[in-house]
């Protein structure tokens, strides 16, 4: 059977989500107004930084836990790394993923301990299989500008379906992920507390996988959130996915389709991301490829649309 590079997968399809709206091209077809939207751009990179550091301690979790069908080097473990299994206590078992180096794409260089804690009989292919995932210092730094985030905390990861990736095919139509818990950030100007509700579900095959992404949170009246908690401005903010967002690897991983609204509502910010445009800011047809997504924003009595490259 053909095998596929999940790590590497993982990460294309959840870095191709970083939505910088700073320092690119604007194509504005509304603006009512004129506003500072710098922390809303802020917390859009913020949250797609934390997300694709999350996403890819997951991804090397998913690794471990996999039969060997399922790897990224010929080792079959995440490229750079150290993993230590410890000795069986109370039928639970601990595993150590030390980062000491490159990640497999060579974007980014990782170090400090992703640690995996599941019962020891518990096979992570059957449906409902629950690993409890602590970040330690987890840090992520992005060869192309240094830059470096940070992520301490723990998360519950759960095979709610059961299979594993490799058993895609017309018989295992659809494996379904979810990830709940807290996390610290570190940005540059201190520590923020990140709440992550995210659901992962994988369709198609090795060769043309699909990932459609949830968000299943809840707090102070909002739902469908992905991501909720404190931005680097001290503001509370609420990220919801009100259309799901699915990513294909026939598009180099891009979302090709879904929606995501930013909110900050105390001090009556907005931003609603939409995926799906062409290059004239057209939606896609015909199962094309995109190459843009829609930016609606607003502040206060303020707001404005424009479109950016993916």
């Amino acid at each position: 059977m053909k095998t596929i590079n999940l790590f590497r997968f993982g990460f294309l399809m959840i870095a191709a989500m970083t939505l910088m709206f700073a320092g690119c091209k604007k194509d504005t077809t509304t603006n009512k107004g004129s506003a500072n939207t710098e922390s809303m751009q802020q917390l859009t990179n913020d949250e797609n930084n934390v997300e694709n550091a999350s996403d890819q301690a997951l991804n090397d979790a998913n690794l471990v836990l996999s039969p060997a069908k399922l790897k990224s080097t010929e080792s079959g473990g995440p490229c750079n790394t150290t993993i230590t299994f410890s000795p069986v206590i109370n039928d639970t078992i601990t595993i150590d993923i030390e980062y000491h180096g490159k990640d497999c794409s060579n974007t980014h260089i990782r170090s400090g301990h992703v640690i995996i804690k599941k019962r020891f009989l518990e096979d992570w292919g059957v449906a409902g299989a629950t690993v409890i995932v602590r970040l330690n210092n987890f840090t992520i730094t992005k060869i192309s500008n240094e830059k470096s985030l940070t992520l301490n905390g723990t998360k519950h990861f759960q095979n709610v379906s059961g299979h594993y990736l490799w058993q895609l095919d017309s018989t295992v139509t659809s494996i379904e992920h979810r990830v709940w818990g807290t996390v610290t950030a570190t940005f540059e100007n201190g520590d923020r507390v990140w709440n992550i509700a995210r659901q992962r579900t994988f369709t198609g095959s090795l060769i043309a996988l699909v990932m459609t992404i949830d968000g299943f949170g809840a707090a102070d009246g909002h739902t469908n959130l992905a991501t909720w908690g404190i931005n680097r401005n001290g503001e509370q903010f609420y990220s919801s996915i009100t259309q799901s967002v699915v990513h294909k690897q026939v598009c180099n991983g891009d979302p090709c389709s879904g929606v995501i609204v930013h909110e900050i509502p105390a001090a009556s910010k907005s931003a609603t991301i939409t995926f799906g445009y062409d290059s004239n800011n057209n939606p896609i047809t015909n199962g094309d490829c995109p190459t843009r997504y829609r930016v609606d924003w607003v502040v206060g009595s303020n707001s404005g649309t424009f479109f950016l490259p993916l």
